[in-house]
């Protein structure tokens, strides 16, 4: 018999300080890929360039938020976002990442079709138990975005 529900808390990525040095090779390649760019003519994508440095420099200064995270009869909510079992294509259960276990869930959503939620602080066979009985489970791979992310610490 599974538990009502299943909860717990974890940050949404691991924080990674980043010294001066860091915030200064960024805009020094920001900077020379955007002047490259000018000189073929290419001004948009010059633009483009110093908004994405920009928006990067500011994403690795933020430190993580502390989401909550629910597996329950309904289906599985993220922070105040539920999606329903029915939303729910398949889900894996990855207890060899790099960091923690995660939780891979496929969706139908289009903004959001893939969850990948880190299962720091519940057992992750208790989690695979629950959702077997709910939801297909298929073998999945962190999408490689996902990781681009990670390895810039966002």
């Amino acid at each position: 018999m599974a538990p009502p529900s299943l909860r717990w808390s974890a940050y949404e990525h691991e924080h990674i300080e980043r010294g001066s040095d860091w915030f200064w090779a960024l805009g020094i390649i920001a900077v020379c890929a955007a002047l490259t760019s000018i000189l073929f003519n290419n001004i948009l994508f010059a633009l483009l360039i110093l908004v994405a440095a920009t928006t990067l420099g500011l994403l690795a200064n933020r430190p993580p938020e502390l989401h909550e995270f629910e597996i329950s009869e309904r289906g599985i909510r993220v922070a105040n976002t539920l999606h329903s079992y029915d939303e729910i294509i398949a889900f894996w259960v990855d207890e060899e990442s790099a960091n923690a276990p995660l939780l891979l869930v496929d969706t139908v959503k289009f903004m959001s079709p893939n969850l990948i939620i880190p299962l720091d602080g519940v057992e992750p066979a208790e989690v695979r138990n629950y959702l077997r009985e709910r939801a297909e489970e298929r073998p999945m791979q962190e999408p490689l975005s996902h990781r681009i992310l990670e390895f810039f610490g966002l």
